[in-house]
């Protein structure tokens, strides 16, 4: 098990349930805003909105929530946030990838600063890590959709590169400037996706042993709480006997 989807399972199995839910539903609902306010505000003319509505009603958020935040856009006193990415080193030289969408550059490189240091990491500067990882696209369908031989056929025939299938669901990899056509092409075979969405993929993983798996769970859930933070990639591995320990704990 690895990255950031290991570390998601950890967060549903030790509960918290309600407060991860109202911190996903403010971070979608600022990649609205923020979307809405870089293009239309109409999702059949904005591709980015589109997909932002998209992972939205795959974590179940509000109707009126996803209204709100595309209304937000068009209003006067709307935050103007900046897309940033801070990269850096965690526990036992795990790279780590982080995404921010902020209104206050300061601020958030300060709250980012302070979990790197107060979990044994450092920040880096713009590509010190980056260049580990592969920018790919992500597109998820439940289980039920199709069979692994049927998702392998249609992610082919989109022109996809791979395809993961368990009893969780299919993930399905493309290119990522490919990534909006290959998920119109799936779209029209399939239906619509549950996620779509840009990612970053470790080329390699580093193996961590369980007192440093600990403090990069700490790291990553630190990063993860900062209201400024959307998503925490890294490219560490922990062993499935560690991960229960851990989750046991």
């Amino acid at each position: 098990m690895a990255g950031h989807s290991q570390f998601k399972n950890i967060m549903h199995k030790k509960g918290a349930a309600d407060a991860r839910r109202s911190k996903v539903f403010s971070k979608l609902a600022r990649e609205i805003t923020v979307a809405a306010k870089m293009g239309s505000p109409d999702p059949g003319m904005n591709p980015r909105l589109r997909l932002a509505i998209q992972n939205a009603r795959a974590e179940n958020m509000p109707k009126d929530n996803i209204e709100r935040a595309i209304k937000k856009a068009s209003g006067g006193d709307s935050e103007n946030y900046e897309e940033i990415r801070y990269e850096g080193y965690g526990p036992g030289g795990v790279a780590i990838v982080v995404e921010a969408l902020t209104d206050n550059r300061n601020r958030t490189a300060s709250a980012v600063r302070s979990c790197f240091t107060k979990f044994g990491g450092a920040l880096g500067e713009t590509g010190s890590v980056s260049f580990m990882f592969d920018r790919a696209g992500q597109i998820s369908y439940k289980a039920e959709v199709g069979s692994p031989d049927e998702m392998l056929e249609a992610a082919i025939e989109a022109g996809a590169d791979d395809v993961q299938s368990d009893e969780n669901g299919h993930i399905i990899t493309c290119a990522f400037t490919d990534l909006g056509d290959v998920a119109k092409a799936l779209e029209e075979k399939l239906g619509e996706a549950e996620t779509v969405k840009a990612v970053w993929v470790p080329q390699t993983t580093t193996d961590l042993d369980e007192d440093k798996a600990g403090t990069m769970l700490k790291l990553v859930a630190a990063l993860d709480d900062d209201d400024d933070v959307q998503t925490v990639y890294s490219n560490f591995e922990v062993s499935d006997e560690i991960m229960e320990r851990l989750t046991a704990a």
